[in-house]
């Protein structure tokens, strides 16, 4: 329990301390003083992690289904956007001292106002400045003008350009451009200005505008990816216990789908679609089918049911079934046509098919048996594990299973999250080989938390096993 609880703690001031760096960052950085915009900025970092908040609860609770659905899109979406703005925001930390450079030196190139020009701007035959003209008032010969109605301009002069950039300095530099206005040569580093506004206030608006715009991109392209469905994948494994007749023998794979309070029905029909025009010889529905009971997301499978395969669609357990009532789902896929293997074997002409239950199922006196799935099994015959989590390659390698199907990565789902992903499992994504097993692992059809991937398309693989013997 202590634990549990130094991790909350750990994770909630990461949280405070990520929240209070974009404010800073992205909302008093880039606004004048205290005001409207300000007011709504800091409202949104503090109203959009609670909205997270909200939806984590509500996911783990008995919440109404339509108040996790209101909680989930804003919530998970701010997470995912989260992500990103704090390392654009990071990233633009080595951009500020650069662009400020820039100004500078842009600054000190320009003309001092009321200062002397460069030579090549003053009349070499009349010794004036080009841009000048003689005094309505001034007599000639260059006479110092007399009389008080001369200087009372010169006078009030003075005063009126310092009142006039005191007043924009205590204006956050609004209006700039002004006689005496901050951004004149000599004025402090905050006051001076470009295009009517203090230059750190536009390196300032410039960095984070160009952060939340990175962040909003990548998150609605990588929200596109998943809404739009997985793609269809293909890859040839070769079992040298396959036999001959078997060689070609399609396999279409889908893992974590996740149906929950974001994807739905519609979801479910766009990969049932994509499988079907596969025309596969069996479906593997390799676990984290949902996140939610089967009273809120019974309807979202529905879909399932019109899986076309010769040998049927087979579905074995993930994490996420143990968070929602695994039993209860299980009954469910076996009433939409699909056959659970818990911790069982089925004979494929040319192979075993075998799938035990995920090892989260362990804390209900479950998890996964691989002497009940695989123990009596013939080993002379090419064998084919379901299992959802791809740690237990190793249990798979010590009964002489020749391929494992497995989920529950993601690929890692938002970069840069795949590293952390990578140091978890045996293996991220793909195809590799443990021994004399061979492990393929499905990024997945889903996405968990944030409805987004970046630089880990969804898909559904079509394993095709080969022959050795051809």
């Amino acid at each position: 329990m202590l634990v549990v609880l130094l991790v909350i703690a750990v994770v909630v001031t990461l949280l405070v301390a990520v929240h209070w760096y974009v404010w800073r960052r992205l909302v008093r950085d880039t606004t004048a003083g205290p005001g409207a915009a300000r007011r709504a900025g800091t409202a949104a970092v503090i109203v959009l992690p609670l909205l997270t908040v909200g939806a984590f609860v509500t996911s783990r609770t008995d919440a109404p289904f339509r108040l996790q659905q209101a909680f989930a899109w804003p919530g998970y979406l701010w997470l995912a956007v989260l992500l990103y703005l704090t390392l654009a925001l990071v990233a633009g930390e080595a951009v500020r001292p650069l662009l400020r450079r820039a100004l500078d030196r842009r600054a000190a190139a320009r003309p001092v106002p009321g200062g002397p020009l460069p030579a090549a701007a003053a009349d070499p035959a009349a010794g004036v400045p080009a841009n000048t003209a003689p005094d309505a008032n001034e007599p000639a010969g260059g006479a110092a003008p007399s009389g008080p109605a001369t200087a009372a301009p010169t006078a009030t002069a003075a005063p009126t350009a310092v009142a006039a950039q005191a007043e924009q300095i205590a204006g956050g530099g609004q209006g700039i451009g002004e006689p005496g206005a901050p951004g004149a040569p000599g004025a402090p580093e905050g006051g001076r200005s470009t295009g009517g506004i203090s230059r750190r206030l536009f390196v300032a608006r410039i960095v984070g505008g160009a952060a939340a715009a990175a962040a909003a991109g990548t998150v609605g392209y990588g929200t596109y990816g998943v809404l739009r469905g997985p793609s269809v994948k293909r890859v040839t494994v070769p079992l040298a216990k396959l036999a001959r007749g078997t060689h070609g023998y399609r396999i279409a794979v889908v893992s974590d789908i996740h149906l929950g309070p974001v994807l739905g029905r519609a979801h479910t029909q766009r990969i049932v679609d994509a499988i079907n025009a596969t025309q596969p010889d069996l479906v593997a529905v390799v676990g984290d089918l949902v996140d939610g009971s089967v009273a809120d997301l019974g309807s979202a499978a529905e879909p399932l049911a019109q899986l076309r395969a010769r040998d049927g669609s087979f579905f074995v357990t993930g994490n996420h079934e143990y968070f929602s009532g695994a039993d209860a789902w299980v009954d469910h896929v076996r009433e939409l046509g699909l056959t659970p293997l818990r911790n069982d074997r089925v004979e494929i002409a040319g192979f075993d098919l075998a799938g035990v239950d995920d090892v989260a199922g362990e804390r209900e006196g479950q998890g996964p048996d691989f002497v009940r799935a695989l123990g009596d099994r013939d080993r002379s015959r090419a064998s084919v594990l379901l299992a959802h989590q791809p740690v237990v390659i190793h249990e798979a390698v010590r009964h002489g299973v020749d391929l494992q199907l497995s989920g529950h990565t993601h690929g890692g789902q938002l970069w840069p999250a795949n590293y952390i992903a990578d140091l978890a499992n045996p293996t991220l994504a793909g195809l590799e080989r443990y021994g004399d097993t061979q492990l393929f692992v499905s990024r997945g059809a889903g996405a968990w938390g944030p409805p987004v991937r970046v630089g880990a398309p969804s898909d559904i693989t079509v394993v095709e096993l080969a022959s050795r013997e051809t």
